[in-house]
């Protein structure tokens, strides 16, 4: 550690602590939001709603439409981790 790093320390260490706390929230969030057995979960359990009654077919394709978009970004976003991986 530097000199200057070490008397900015008092100053920019809570910002940079608090910075790394919001990047694990969000990458948390993430693998949350595209997690691909989640997506195909919830398309399952969307066809078992509409199948009993419980929704409309215009409500179950929309919400289907929604689904159906997050898992292609899903599958996009894990190609690219893997086009970008270091091996």
């Amino acid at each position: 550690m530097g000199l200057l790093s070490a008397l900015t320390w008092p100053v920019t260490g809570p910002a940079r602590g608090g910075w790394w706390v919001l990047q694990q929230i969000v990458s948390a969030a993430e693998a949350e939001i595209y997690d691909e057995g989640r997506i195909v979960a919830e398309l399952r359990a969307l066809t078992a709603e509409v199948e009993s009654g419980r929704i409309s077919e215009d409500e179950h394709a929309a919400a289907e439409e929604v689904l159906l978009e997050r898992l292609m970004e899903a599958r996009a976003r894990r190609h690219e981790q893997i086009k970008d991986a270091p091996w």
